[in-house]
């Protein structure tokens, strides 16, 4: 699977099967989580086989069920730290959907288990990544018009507008949709909206934006 298939296919998936990641996804995955923390700096963590992150009342409330496995996202605390943790943790989201996995960014409903992962000094959790077998393929969001979310200066390239359409296919909190992006020739820059989780928000999109619209067709700004 490509990544914009990746891309096209993954939705948010809330409950899951009872089955088990199969040894050699969960070995490639965390191969691959590896990789990404090397070039990140980050200390993301694969948890398997700990249901009590997501048995309380708060993982209730946001129609999480059968969740046993997650992606625990860790790292050093900075004005970067959110916006490389959307950027990497979508990194691992798309290859997990390539594995076969479903998954669902999680906030808020979720409890923290501090014997399931390491938080070494000077980091902080962020977030987590829901991951396992749904029990559906979840569903598509809705999304904003384009025109909504870029603005360009002169004619509107299309590798601009595929990268465009890429990021809104992205998960975002609440499917708040809130980022701009902005083309000057071949460079691009973003803006972040005001929002909650709206930094992570952007490092996700902007992964999404480098597949739809190519990284040898511009350069961020």
């Amino acid at each position: 699977m490509e990544l914009l298939q990746a891309i096209e296919q993954r939705h948010s998936v809330r409950a899951y099967t009872d089955k088990s990641i199969d040894d050699e996804v969960k070995t490639e995955l965390m191969s691959y989580i590896q990789s990404c923390n090397k070039e990140s700096g980050l200390n993301m963590q694969l948890v398997v086989d700990e249901p009590k992150g997501f048995d309380g009342l708060m993982a209730h409330y946001g129609k999480f069920t059968g969740v046993r496995n997650y992606i625990a996202i860790v790292g050093k605390k900075s004005s970067e730290l959110d916006e490389k943790c959307g950027y990497y943790g979508e990194k691992v989201v798309l290859k997990a959907q390539q594995l076969g996995l479903n998954t669902c960014w999680v906030a808020m409903t979720y409890k923290k288990i501090k014997t399931a992962f390491v938080v070494n000094p000077g980091e902080k959790l962020c977030l987590v990544i829901a991951i396992g077998y749904g029990k559906t393929q979840g569903n598509p969001h809705k999304s904003k018009e384009k025109e909504a979310v870029m603005k360009v200066k002169g004619e509107t390239p299309e590798w601009f507008q595929n990268g465009v359409n890429a990021a809104l296919l992205a998960p975002t909190a609440m499917n708040q949709q809130k980022f701009l992006f902005l083309l000057n020739g071949d460079k691009v820059s973003t803006k972040a909206g005001i929002g909650f989780y709206s930094k992570i928000d952007l490092g996700i999109v902007k992964y999404h934006f480098e597949i739809g619209a190519g990284t040898k067709n511009f350069h961020w700004e």
